[in-house]
């Protein structure tokens, strides 16, 4: 199952458990951004979950992709239920600040109990789409169902159009729609039970061409 090569353990994923296969992933793929995503059932009723299983993949279109881990029996997740009846969502970016009342919205309730509610969270109604914005988190992304992908009995991932964007007003700047991520404050998922916060940045900027091969010639002349 297991090999050294180089220096690193191989692991032969087709002879692999599912649990191990998830503790690898969950630990090596860090770290991950978390979506707080609010949904409306077809006859009204607000939910809010958290996925870390979650990322934008391109911005024209702008597609935002979920992973959701449905129950066993094959039973969908509120969540995952209400996209389909409805077709639209609301992802939420999390701060530090929102931490704790997310986690109240990752306990599985029944889908009669209102997550927001029990984590004290105000709302507002959403402009492009029914589900409810989560008034406290720094961002919210609006978004419509655009392909839901079957990947296995009990897992699918949700590809949404974002129809619309909110930013907190003191996290952007709107003359050239730069986002300060240190007032964003985002929350990554880490392995385990382990989060990490983005405070701590360093910037790069990726070389041309040109500049990459005036850096080799002028290391090359230093070191002559």
């Amino acid at each position: 199952m297991t090999d050294i090569k180089e220096g690193h353990a191989h692991f032969d994923f087709a002879k692999l458990d599912e649990r191990a296969r998830y503790k690898l992933l969950i630990g090596t793929v860090i770290p991950r951004p978390i979506a707080l995503v609010t949904t409306v059932s077809k006859d009204g009723r607000p939910n809010a979950g958290p996925f870390s299983f979650f990322n934008v993949l391109t911005h024209d279109p702008a597609i935002v992709a979920i992973g959701v881990e449905n129950y066993s029996d094959m039973r969908f997740k509120d969540t995952a239920r209400n996209i389909r009846e409805t077709g639209e969502f609301t992802v939420h970016i999390c701060d530090n600040a929102l931490v704790d009342q997310m986690e109240v919205c990752a306990i599985k309730f029944g889908p009669e109990v209102d997550e927001m509610e029990e984590a004290g969270l105000a709302t507002a109604p959403g402009q492009m789409v029914r589900s409810p914005r989560i008034l406290a988190a720094p961002a919210a992304l609006e978004c419509r169902r655009h392909t839901t992908l079957q990947v296995g009995p009990a897992r699918e991932i949700i590809l949404g159009e974002v129809v619309g964007l909110y930013v907190r007003g003191d996290a952007v700047n709107l003359d050239n729609l730069h986002i300060d991520q240190q007032m964003m404050d985002a929350v990554g998922r880490m392995g385990g039970h382990t989060y990490a916060r983005t405070r701590d940045q360093f910037d790069i900027k990726t070389m041309t061409p040109q500049e990459w091969e005036s850096r080799k010639a002028g290391e090359k002349a230093a070191a002559e």
